[in-house]
């Protein structure tokens, strides 16, 4: 069977597509990455992803609106791959924008409520393209008790895991995502969690300071020297503290914490503030690899993302997991793109579904059962 993935991150840049054939069932699954495409937004999209992200307020019609205009946004990136590749697919997993994500109850209308929202409506792109639609991916793993995120492990358990070698796996996108698969572990003792920020405040920075939508290679930040005060304070924000599973978005790095990042950065160049932001995502992720290799022996870390073309920050990564004793590579070392590693994730998930198997991997997400993912809109 062959399923095209579609993925868009926190970053709101773009859509990725991943054309992968699949055979066998759950962990026995073999899989063979087809094509891979990017499509970045048209920029009157990207413009209204970003203000339904960032609103506090919202027209439901915009909202809409906008559900609908993703979907097709989603359908013209398929075909054209399609197109381009010379492949036809079976399935699509579309994961959809994330406009709101809470893994964690709060109080509504008298109840703890968790809630999460990733727009693109999939009965739309199920009727354009004439092949059925897996979507809504993380409501299954949230109404199981968990945070609905992150879903990615599923796919690392099943192409990383090792029975002689423990791996880190670590996805730098709008946020950092880390997968934690001890030499010879089951599913169930699989650690996942965002590590913070990946490049979704490096890109915010770029647009504020230099009218740039990203980092171009680290350029801006290899200008500039990190602040260790300014580092440090930031560092003492609440999600650090917490202790996994535990989740990211918008909601804990976007507009507000980039404006107290400018505030604790007052009178620096802004060349150093673009250092200090990317020591941000380096040391969170060190942070973090650092404790994990307290508890357990890893012999590898991956890394996959949009972040591996940032040759500041994976130049800061390295430096601080210097002397940890891991190989440090890319994914792309082990055959898989590593752009293209959440587009095929969510094919993944897609081909799970479609066959009536779970997918979440509840340690990962703090889900109490495993859970069947998504929804499926039908031709």
């Amino acid at each position: 069977m062959i399923v095209a993935g579609v993925m868009s991150g926190t970053s709101a840049d773009g859509v990725n597509v991943a054309f992968v054939r699949l055979q066998g069932r759950g962990l026995r699954m073999r899989l063979h990455l087809l094509a891979h495409r990017e499509y970045p937004y048209p920029p009157r999209i990207r413009s209204a992803v970003l203000a339904a992200m960032n609103s506090t307020r919202a027209s439901v019609a915009d909202l809409a609106r906008l559900n609908f205009s993703l979907a097709e946004v989603y359908a013209e990136a398929v075909r054209v791959t399609a197109q381009e590749s010379g492949f036809a697919c079976d399935l699509i997993g579309c994961h959809g924008q994330t406009v709101y994500h809470q893994g964690d109850p709060r109080p509504y209308l008298g109840q703890p409520i968790s809630a999460t929202w990733q727009t693109g409506e999939g009965s739309v792109l199920a009727a354009r393209l004439q092949v059925p639609v897996v979507s809504d991916f993380r409501p299954a793993d949230m109404a199981a008790g968990g945070k609905g995120a992150p879903l990615v492990p599923f796919l690392d358990y099943l192409l990383f895991r090792h029975a002689r070698r423990g791996r880190i796996l670590q996805n730098i996108g709008g946020i950092g995502n880390l997968t934690a698969i001890p030499a010879g572990a089951a599913p169930e003792q699989v650690i996942a969690f965002d590590t913070g920020p990946g490049n979704m405040v490096i890109d915010a920075l770029a647009k504020k300071l230099f009218g740039k939508p990203y980092d171009r290679d680290g350029a801006l930040a290899a200008r500039g020297v990190s602040n260790r005060q300014a580092l440090a304070a930031l560092l003492r924000a609440p999600f650090f503290r917490r202790t996994p599973p535990k989740t990211a978005g918008r909601e804990q790095f976007g507009r507000e914490f980039v404006s107290r990042f400018l505030r604790l950065c007052r009178g620096l160049g802004k060349h150093d503030v673009m250092a200090t932001a990317t020591a941000l995502t380096a040391e969170s992720i060190a942070v973090s690899v650092r404790t994990l290799s307290q508890a357990a022996r890893f012999h590898d870390f991956f890394v996959s993302g949009g972040g591996t073309r940032n040759g500041s920050l994976m130049t800061m990564l390295a430096d601080r997991l210097a002397g940890i004793g891991m190989r440090i590579s890319t994914t792309d070392e082990q055959g898989l793109f590593s752009e293209a590693k959440e587009a095929v994730a969510f094919a993944v998930l897609a081909y799970q579904t479609w066959h009536r198997q779970p997918s979440n991997i509840p340690s990962a997400t703090g889900a109490v059962r495993p859970a069947i993912l998504g929804k499926i809109s039908y031709v």
